[in-house]
């Protein structure tokens, strides 16, 4: 970064950070599943009900870099692992992708879930509501035993679930104090 004048250290480094975080932010209008619906006002549910995540949402910094594009969560009991589908849709694959099970919604308006690893109750083709037990919970991929995978794309690209689930909150720059600009 290069700058006509000198710049205190505390400034250029918040400077670098704003840019920064300007860089990261979502070009446009918050992420909407159609023209008129805001994601979080979809009505989306969590596939598991008494659950942590394990490992967050990562977004890559180009669509062929490393990243983790979902969600591992994990129960907080130890029984079996019962899959909700989050939102009304139809099973759209259910069978193996390389070392895992693999359920896959169509949500309609652009939106698929992907649940791994998960043997499906569910039969492709089947229509599901949204809390309708759709998978068990399997063993393989990424994620660590008794943990589940939970991606979404949207239109083909993948977002954040926190997005459609309300817990991703917006991100708000607070103006700096002059103790930073010294």
């Amino acid at each position: 970064m290069m700058f006509d004048h000198p710049i205190p250290a505390r400034a250029a480094l918040v400077a670098l950070l704003v840019a920064l975080l300007a860089a990261l932010a979502p070009a446009g209008p918050p992420a909407r599943a159609d023209d008129s619906v805001a994601l979080t006002d979809l009505g989306w549910v969590w596939p598991l009900d008494r659950m942590r995540i394990v490992a967050p949402f990562v977004a890559p910094a180009h669509q062929y870099e490393p990243g983790h594009r979902g969600i591992d969560i994990r129960p907080l009991d130890d029984g079996e692992v019962s899959l909700r589908s989050p939102a009304d849709g139809i099973i759209a694959f259910a069978g193996r992708v390389a070392d895992r099970s693999v359920v896959t919604i169509d949500h309609g308006g652009g939106l698929v879930t992907t649940l791994e690893p998960a043997e499906a109750i569910a039969a492709v083709g089947s229509e599901v509501r949204r809390g309708d037990l759709v998978a068990t919970g399997s063993i393989g991929g990424h994620a660590a035993p008794g943990a589940v995978h939970f991606g979404v794309r949207s239109d083909g690209r993948y977002i954040n679930p926190m997005l459609l689930l309300g817990g991703v909150p917006r991100a708000v720059l607070l103006p700096c104090c002059e103790a930073l600009q010294s």
